[in-house]
């Protein structure tokens, strides 16, 4: 009998959370320590499932099936193709790294930590789920806990954020569930899962009218504009680990759901709306780093450079080519790590400066030279400077975006021109500018937050350097989605 791995990697957290709950209250540190062992637990399996994957083979495999309502098609079914893996490892590096920069959590850690690995139980979930029920089971999971983290935890206007970025996340579920039911609907009532509505022949018309709806449901949570604005309110008022995760992770499972369920299920559709949805990616492109180039708080930079780095993401989705499809989930991978890093660098700044106000901060470096050098290897990474992860993603996504939409893409381009200006801008504002007698007292980073920064560092740079095992991964998924949208053409 074959290990189920998906199961175990996704079921971990929420399990982890539990003990953690059960916990003695008395015991402040003990909830840290479960967190992190479930969080490296994960962490080890996705590296072990990724490592075991067969190249050669393709297509879906650790597959798990089991009946859970067979009168209305409902099955426990996981699995997962060569772009599902990487976003469950993914997934398990951006959390093992959040717990360790939530290290020093001491308002009700039992809760924050049981939430925070519930929210990335419902994340693995959705990865790994071949059922569609179970995938929108995966998908509230995953986003109802952010209303508590944000809410309890966050800084600033957190409950007007909290609030906010809940009614765009349910409003994009709904537009999500109203897509899956048409669907399952359409496809006789019968089964949820993918490997049956694969099979459907939906009319042309069916698919025109409900791959926008799709779009619009998952392209809410990817940062879509103009459905963008509860991203960087969210992150804002997030606190760290869950700005880590929030731009990490959450962000990735629209863009992921477009793909799979979107330009899978009903490629005529995706086919006939990508060259009018392509326009408004490159508002997000050029627009999202011309708003970060006007932002004086730092948690607001790294917000809005999301919303133009996801732009490039769905660029690449709606050319619908195989390179920069290719590119678009690397790009996904590429910036899920980078903003973890960002965001988590944020967090230890504003921890010993108590702002956030790029103006306010200035000679940082000569008090914390590893988080001035690891916030100096983000921007590196986020302006597409070629050894790292960065260059490779958007290089993908901009060739193939040229052969589709060359004007289109020539005006895109130029927002990594402004993602240079604002980076270095606040990389010499913060670090490199006058001294500040306020900080003096300021110190580096602990060997706690020295190991989550290497971390998310060394994946940047590894992928840079040798990008070829993520690409091969990512391109058994999209080779033959590619030679599927040529057949319908």
């Amino acid at each position: 009998m074959s290990i189920p791995y998906l199961s175990i990697i996704s079921a971990t957290p929420l399990v982890a959370a539990i003990i953690i709950m059960l916990l003695p209250r008395e015991r402040v540190t003990w909830p840290r320590w479960v967190a992190l062992a479930g969080a490296a637990f994960s962490l080890i399996l996705s590296i072990t499932v990724v490592a075991a994957y067969k190249l050669a083979a393709g297509g879906y495999q650790f597959l798990e099936t089991h009946s859970l309502l067979p009168s209305l098609g409902i099955q426990y079914a996981l699995g997962a193709d060569g772009m599902a893996l990487a976003m469950v490892l993914l997934t398990g590096i951006i959390i093992f790294a959040g717990v360790l920069a939530s290290w020093d959590v001491k308002e009700r850690p039992q809760e924050f930590f049981a939430l925070l690995l519930i929210l990335v139980s419902g994340v693995f979930y959705v990865f790994a789920a071949r059922d569609l029920f179970l995938f929108f089971l995966g998908y509230e999971l995953a986003v109802l806990p952010m209303y508590l983290l944000i809410g309890i935890w966050g800084t600033g206007k957190r409950e007007y954020a909290a609030m906010k970025l809940t009614l765009y996340l349910m409003l994009g579920s709904a537009l999500m569930l109203v897509g899956i039911l048409a669907m399952y609907f359409a496809g006789g009532a019968q089964s949820f899962h993918l490997d049956h509505l694969r099979h459907v022949q939906y009319s042309r018309g069916f698919q025109i009218t409900f791959f926008p709806i799709l779009f619009l449901g998952f392209g809410t949570l990817a940062g879509f504009w103009p459905f963008h604005t509860w991203s960087p309110d969210g992150h804002a008022s997030a606190p760290t680990a869950v700005s880590m995760l929030h731009a990490g992770v959450l962000m990735k499972l629209g863009a992921f759901g477009i793909i799979r369920i979107g330009v899978e299920m009903l490629p005529i559709g995706a086919q006939v709306w990508v060259p009018y949805l392509a326009l408004f990616t490159l508002v997000n492109i050029v627009y999202g780093s011309l708003v970060a180039m006007a932002q004086t708080d730092l948690k607001y930079v790294i917000a809005y450079s999301s919303v133009s780095h996801m732009g490039i993401v769905l660029l690449g989705i709606c050319t619908l080519n195989p390179i920069a499809l290719n590119g678009a989930v690397m790009q996904m991978f590429s910036h899920g790590i980078m903003t973890g890093l960002f965001f988590a660098l944020v967090g230890m700044v504003y921890g010993r400066t108590h702002t956030r106000v790029i103006p306010d901060m200035g000679g940082l470096a000569s008090r914390m030279p590893f988080l001035s050098m690891a916030f100096v290897v983000g921007g590196l990474v986020s302006l597409g400077l070629p050894g790292f992860s960065g260059f490779v993603a958007e290089l993908l996504v901009f060739l193939g975006a040229f052969r589709v939409y060359p004007l289109l893409s020539a005006v895109a381009v130029t927002g990594i021109l402004f993602t240079a200006i604002y980076v270095l801008r606040v990389v010499q504002k913060m670090f490199f500018g006058p001294d500040k007698p306020a900080f003096d007292h300021v110190g580096d980073a602990n060997w706690v937050e020295k190991s989550c920064l290497a971390i998310l560092m060394l994946v940047l740079l590894g992928v840079g350097i040798y990008p070829s095992w993520l690409v091969n991964l990512i391109n058994s998924s999209i080779g033959p989605l590619t030679q599927m949208l040529e057949v319908v053409r």
